[in-house]
């Protein structure tokens, strides 16, 4: 078979046949008699088996090895082709999320999108203090998209760098919290961390509560506190389980009481929040320890809820809660008496 008529078969042009043959990739079996290349239908299979790794994305030269090696393990090549594939779908989304950090900051002429670039670059420098720089001190006349610094933050390691594009976000005026809410159902549970913190820094932009009232179901406790301290502080009631955990396993219990205690001036939340305590007090797992943090929590609900509570706590039987409890009870009517006198 002449090349004109491998070409017409194949869909391969007649100037792609005589480049494999130059590589050696597919060198027809015979010659006419006019000195013209002969193609057997073994070479014709051999045009195929290239054109289909071709589309794969191998190279002609990583062709040429593969076909060339008598050990040449089909598994192997395409394993080798999903780690390419994913490297440059990891590049080509870089560089989505860079362009469309462009866009949102709507250039006017190309200086801005250089000067926007020039931004992006100093965020990707090794040195924490140029990154930090770069979000505090911007170059003149840059305005930074939102969305490039939701996804600086869900990035960044460093806790300063974090603190400042968490302020600069912030500012934004909460654009980038749909970046922020993908960021929370990432795999990375750092990911998620560094999103739930930016986000309870904007609870006052529409949707963010109901965002970071998902993440109360995080696995990661860590998330959950972040969630459930920022919701609590802003009027929610969901936080209330979460909170109690905290007490109760001694994470962060001081300021989670202190939130239980903001959350109960709210006299539909009063009962709620006792009920919840007292029943923790009487689990019967509840060891020594655990309920002298839950008495100590019952301090920051409302004087009145919480005195009778603490005085009938000055009776149990555990020598160490009483004590406690009946500490507390006499503080307690000492403050509330102080408030009444000087109301």
């Amino acid at each position: 078979m002449l090349i004109g008529d491998v070409a017409r078969r194949s869909g391969v042009s007649t100037r792609m046949l005589r480049h494999y043959d130059a590589l050696g990739l597919v060198r027809p079996t015979g010659r006419t008699s006019g000195g013209y290349r002969e193609y057997s239908d073994e070479d014709v299979r051999r045009i195929f088996q290239v054109e289909s790794l071709r589309s794969l994305g191998l190279s002609l030269k990583q062709i040429g090895r593969a076909l060339a090696d008598p050990d040449f393990t089909p598994s192997a090549l395409v394993g080798d082709l999903i780690r390419w594939t994913q490297d440059r779908l990891a590049r080509e989304r870089e560089l989505l999320a860079r362009l469309r950090a462009i866009d949102a900051s709507a250039p006017t002429d190309w200086q801005d999108v250089l000067r926007i670039v020039e931004l992006m670059r100093e965020l990707d420098s090794p040195s924490a203090a140029r990154r930090q720089q770069a979000v505090l001190a911007p170059s003149e006349d840059v305005s930074v998209p939102a969305e490039l610094l939701a996804e600086a933050v869900l990035a960044e390691s460093d806790p300063h760098v974090a603190g400042a594009l968490r302020w600069a976000l912030a500012r934004s005026g909460g654009e980038g919290l749909a970046a922020l809410e993908a960021g929370l159902r990432s795999q990375d549970v750092d990911v998620r961390r560094r999103a739930v913190q930016a986000i309870a820094e904007i609870l006052d932009v529409a949707g963010a509560t109901a965002v970071l009232a998902d993440a109360l179901a995080d696995p990661d406790m860590t998330v959950r506190r972040h969630a459930a301290l920022a919701l609590g502080r802003h009027g929610a009631t969901a936080a209330v389980p979460t909170l109690l955990s905290m007490v109760v396993e001694g994470i962060e219990d001081v300021t989670a009481a202190e939130v239980l205690g903001t959350l109960s001036q709210d006299p539909e939340h009063a009962d709620k929040i006792m009920t919840a305590l007292v029943d923790e007090l009487s689990a019967p797992t509840a060891d020594s320890a655990t309920r002298i943090r839950l008495v100590q929590a019952l301090v920051e609900l409302p004087g009145t809820i919480a005195q009778e509570a603490l005085r009938q706590l000055a009776h149990d039987n555990d020598r160490a809660v009483a004590l406690v409890a009946s500490a507390l009870a006499g503080a307690l009517q000492q403050r509330t008496a102080a408030d009444q006198a000087n109301s």
